[in-house]
């Protein structure tokens, strides 16, 4: 009779921890000396640290922001714009979990993925392996920006995915990382400026700084997904990322709470404190 219990009491623990709020409540009370772990998501596996919080977002939903990547694609097939036998730029790849869903896609034939952060990048390569698609992404261990050098970098304690050029707060730890033009990159990766079907950039407020290094890029009229993050920019840099952006582009979409609204691109506004952006030929 015990032993009937007790089964019955795992199967219904086992049963509730599978659940998105046991899921939840299970990685949040994974002790911080696990330095990481390996999830099957299903189409896919994870590797990722649990105390950092979209390891926690990807163990309790199964993903992280992984319908940003469909409604993309699907803006693109709709506009006719073209990924086969294209590449995808993605500055910002964090542990590789974008980078693997849109490889899962088979949409683009290359994915040349760009992260600073040294805590993500040996993520980032793991999980590009493990997924089998280390034949067509090819992982960049340095910032984007305008000339070749170091830069500082601070390293957000609790979310690696809030590091970045630009200091938040007294705890960010600051270090210093490689910085390369988006032109070496790409030359280095044996990809021609044609070549590029998508840039995808999450950064972190370097978004204006980042930006002044895609112009042959942007001269292509590449489409390019970004975070706006006005918040974090320092005072007239949103106006100013807005005005370079309308010498190239006139039309985009603007997301705001997932819903998506036509603008022109003079038009982006800049109260909001962050938005994402789909700049569109």
């Amino acid at each position: 009779m015990k032993r009937y219990h007790r089964n019955f009491r795992n199967r219904l623990i086992r049963r509730f921890l599978d659940t998105r709020e046991g899921r939840n409540l299970l990685i949040q009370a994974i002790s911080p000396r696990t330095l990481s772990m390996t999830a099957d998501l299903g189409d896919h596996v994870m590797t990722f640290v649990p105390s950092d919080y979209i390891g926690r977002s990807i163990f309790a939903k199964g993903h992280f922001d992984r319908d940003h990547v469909g409604r993309v694609l699907d803006v693109m097939r709709e506009r006719g714009l073209p990924t086969a036998g294209k590449v995808l730029l993605e500055l910002g790849g964090n542990i590789g979990s974008h980078t693997v869903y849109f490889a899962l896609t088979e949409a683009f034939a290359r994915i040349v993925t760009v992260e600073p952060d040294p805590r993500n990048y040996p993520l980032l390569l793991a999980n590009v392996a493990q997924n089998g698609f280390a034949g067509i992404v090819t992982a960049v261990n340095c910032a984007a920006g305008e000339a070749e050098g170091e830069l500082d970098f601070y390293l957000h304690p609790s979310n690696y995915g809030r590091s970045s050029p630009v200091r938040r707060n007294g705890t960010d730890e600051r270090i210093s990382v490689p910085v390369r033009p988006v032109p070496a990159i790409l030359e280095e990766a044996g990809v021609r400026p044609d070549d590029v079907g998508l840039v995808w950039m999450d950064i972190e407020g370097y978004e204006p700084i980042d930006i002044r290094s895609m112009r042959s890029l942007m001269a292509r009229r590449v489409p390019i997904y970004t975070e706006f993050s006005p918040e974090f920019y320092q005072p007239g840099q949103a106006e100013a990322f807005v005005q370079i952006l309308a010498r190239y582009y006139e039309d985009c979409l603007v997301y705001f709470e997932d819903v998506a609204t036509p603008t022109k691109v003079r038009d982006i506004p800049i109260g909001r404190e962050q938005l994402d952006i789909l700049l569109l030929p």
